[in-house]
């Protein structure tokens, strides 16, 4: 069935002025909305999806959003949006089948092909190399726990340049490396679906490792304007108690820190890095700091955490096991989106001006990466007011001195949510799910309107 059309946006104070050259964009990635699995090949998704029940609504992203049919379209809706920047994510297995060896040029000549159309609509093209779609051959011979898998993303970020480089201005090597790392080989949720609790250190490691010689790859290959999209927020203690604030530390270092400090200040928190998985660690953080032109943050929500509790514990969409030396605690006196998040815009404010405070100047200019909210229907007032209290408080870091430079909306449309399937939307656009049919919700229509109003 055709989705009705969005109801008129409710009236709301304009927003703030930002500066003139602050970059404005959307950002998707390449699983969750390409489709055409048939053409590509097989990644960890392919697998993990595979296995009932790891999915809570039993689909796959075979058919997604079938953006690599459709991705016309969907240009045009970032070109009617007005948005600067377009953040897409490579498939690493569209390009390289099995992760290396021959180049599947059809997977190439899509980005290719992607990358002009932007072109022509005015749009910037953001390309981020990885989002956690690992070839499944990779996988096979030892994925992220393999010290290999670093120089392998090396040479297709290579490859990826090479093609597209010319006209990509702005690059990202990973996105997420903590989510990837406590979900998918901690706590078995996502793909590749270890349980290896603390034993994944290692996937960190090799992960900041391929960042870094993902960083030099591009750069010999004429590239520029590199960043990477880490995910962050501030941290709660459940109480002032020595134990809610022990385990709050602890949970701020592992999310938080643990994928900061080496990028930034070129070594890890206190008591990690002995425990990475490295011939020369001092060498490997030599390359894991490559200067970065920028850095990203995905933002979504703080974290109250407390003291571990005896019996597993169910948060956010996740089952966390009672071995763990935390467990967090639910947010009470906030609004929450359909996926359970608390809506803290406050908490933005709070993240942007520790950072700064913390990494003082190491820290590059910021973008915020990622920043959205998954509410069902068009008429989706909840996302306006959630868009709309996260820029005032971005504005608000703005105005305390924090160098930010450019904000992306998760998501331009509603895609496959990794282990909810396709129950949470997070998208500006709605997609029908069974016709593929995209039709802007209200929300696209508050941020186009608000797009405008800056260049009156």
């Amino acid at each position: 069935m055709a989705a009705t059309a969005a109801s008129p946006i409710s009236p709301m104070s304009p927003l703030p002025s930002f500066p003139r050259d602050f970059l404005w964009g959307v950002s998707t990635s390449a699983h969750q909305i390409e489709g055409a699995a048939d053409e590509r090949g097989a990644s960890v998704w392919d697998a993990f999806t595979a296995v009932p029940g790891r999915v809570k609504d039993g689909t796959t992203a075979a058919v997604a959003c079938d953006h690599y049919h459709r991705y016309r379209e969907d240009v045009a809706l970032l070109r009617d949006l007005g948005v600067d920047a377009y953040r897409f994510s490579v498939s690493w297995p569209r390009v390289l089948p099995t992760g290396a060896g021959p180049v599947n040029a059809a997977g190439l000549d899509f980005y290719d092909r992607l990358v002009d159309e932007l072109c022509a609509a005015g749009v910037r093209p953001v390309a981020t190399l990885f989002h956690w779609d690992t070839p499944l051959a990779v996988q096979e011979a030892g994925g992220w726990r393999s010290r290999a898998t670093a120089g392998l993303f090396a040479e297709y970020a290579a490859v990826v340049a090479a093609r597209i480089g010319d006209r990509v201005e702005k690059w990202i090597t990973l996105n997420e490396p903590a989510e990837h790392t406590l979900l998918g080989h901690a706590l078995g949720q996502h793909a590749p679906g270890e349980r290896l609790l603390f034993d994944a250190l290692p996937v960190a490691h090799h992960q900041l490792l391929a960042h870094g010689l993902a960083v030099r790859a591009l750069r010999a290959a004429g590239a520029r304007d590199i960043g990477i999209a880490n995910s962050h927020g501030p941290t709660w203690p459940a109480s002032g108690a020595d134990e809610d604030t022990a385990a709050a530390d602890f949970y701020d270092v592992l999310l938080n820190r643990l994928f900061a400090d080496p990028l930034l200040l070129g070594r890890y928190p206190d008591g990690c890095g002995e425990l990475m998985p490295s011939p020369d660690l001092d060498a490997d953080l030599e390359v894991i700091a490559e200067p970065l032109d920028w850095y990203g943050i995905n933002f979504y929500q703080p974290t109250k955490v407390g003291a571990p509790l005896p019996h597993t514990t169910e948060f956010s969409g996740l089952t966390l096991p009672p071995e763990l030396p935390f467990a967090p605690r639910e947010i009470e006196g906030y609004p929450v989106t359909d996926f359970g998040w608390p809506v803290v815009p406050e908490a933005l404010t709070e993240l942007l001006t520790a950072f700064r405070d913390r990494y003082g100047e190491r820290l590059p200019p910021l973008v915020i990466t990622e920043n959205g909210c998954s509410y069902e229907g068009l008429d989706d007032q909840e996302r306006i007011a959630y868009l709309d209290g996260h820029l005032r408080a971005l504005h608000r870091a703005l105005e305390a001195g924090v160098d930010v430079r450019g904000y992306f909306v998760w998501s331009l449309m509603d895609n496959f949510e990794w282990a909810e399937g396709y129950r949470q939307r997070f998208g500006l656009v709605h997609v029908d799910h069974d016709t593929l049919e995209r039709t802007p919700k209200a929300s696209y229509h508050w941020l186009r309107e608000a797009l405008r109003a800056r260049r009156a």
